[in-house]
């Protein structure tokens, strides 16, 4: 069976289940780096935890699948290569196990649908996103600041109805990027070997990604390799945004805007995305009590709830049209 029919069948394994209600392999893959983290991670400090709905959610704003956030106050200890060790030990043995899978006679296709669909979150980010614009267009606002908390990791209690329905639509775009397009691209290219090694390490850096004393040095190579990663299904989807949208606003945002964000790959994705709905996004935030200065992306109004809804449907129209270029790229590889 083809990686393209195969793609259509990890999508649509997503769209009819969701997300595992009872065993996400996400969060179990969560508790695996902590353990390693605590054994080789010597800037170790306690957690303090906070919670989640999903293994998928607040992704794209650092938040961790197994519910943690790291106290930056201790001294950095340790050296890079202890993280490189706990990265390749967390994620290369995974990715060769499910590599051995595939290759079983009459079963490896069942495997690679598997892998893509426990990979991509198209419906989950649905399921977190549209509570949230409903609750804005019936003026819930204290239910749409609750929603929009399992998004994002802002600090959302004071948040007025625009600012979250910013926050909404920023998670949207940059979870799309990370939790869906990214997930299909590497699984394109490698198959499940590749959508498995592109998701674990994208859930270590949303774990040990973090500039501070406790994980500058060890969680620097979950950090970098997940940029790797990440560079082109980034720039590939901000184009995929553009296409779908208010091309010229979108490509002249990403131009000049998209440079500015602290993120090599969420300012193209953000920037093109504000532009291709003609919204703005961006703008101050606060994180963890402390106010970040973040540059405009886009131009236009503020969001709304609407505008929740215009992203999503953006990214389903991006991965409907990603899902088309899979199957004739591979009609055309097997013709």
């Amino acid at each position: 069976m083809s990686l393209a029919l195969l793609s259509v069948a990890g999508v649509a394994l997503d769209g009819l289940l969701g997300e595992p209600k009872r065993w996400h392999p996400l969060v179990a893959f969560g508790r695996l780096a902590d353990r390693l983290e605590r054994r080789f991670n010597r800037a170790r400090v306690p957690l303090s935890t906070v919670g989640t709905d999903s293994p998928l959610s607040l992704q794209g704003e650092g938040a961790t699948p197994n519910s943690v956030l790291p106290d930056s106050n201790t001294p950095g200890l340790g050296w890079r290569s202890h993280g490189v060790t706990a990265w390749a030990l967390a994620v290369l043995p995974l990715t060769f196990i499910t590599w051995l899978l595939t290759l079983l006679p009459h079963l490896g296709w069942l495997v690679s649908a598997i892998a893509l669909y426990a990979a991509i979150g198209l419906r989950s980010l649905g399921e977190h996103a549209e509570p949230v614009a409903l609750a804005l267009r019936d003026g819930d606002l204290p239910e749409a600041r609750k929603r929009v908390g399992y998004m994002v990791s802002r600090e959302t209690a004071e948040l007025d109805a625009s600012a979250v329905a910013k926050a909404a639509t920023e998670s949207v775009l940059e979870n799309g990027s990370d939790a869906v397009f990214a997930a299909l691209f590497w699984f394109a290219v490698a198959g499940a070997p590749g959508v498995v090694l592109y998701r674990l390490s994208n859930t270590l850096d949303a774990m040990w990604g973090y500039r501070n004393p406790r994980f500058e040095r060890f969680g620097w190579a979950a950090a970098k390799i997940d940029d790797a990663l990440n560079y082109l299904p980034a720039r590939l989807v901000a184009l995929t945004y553009a296409l779908l949208g208010n091309t010229r606003l979108a490509l002249r945002s990403w131009r000049i805007q998209a440079p500015q964000w602290d993120s090599p790959n969420a300012g193209p994705v953000m920037a093109a995305g504000a532009g291709a709905l003609g919204v703005a996004l961006g703008g101050n935030a606060v994180y963890h009590g402390e106010l970040h200065q973040r540059p405009q992306l886009g131009e236009g109004p503020a969001p709304g709830a609407r505008d929740i809804w215009r992203a999503l449907a953006l990214v389903r129209q991006g991965v409907l049209l990603w899902l088309l270029a899979i199957l004739g790229l591979g009609a055309l590889l097997h013709a």
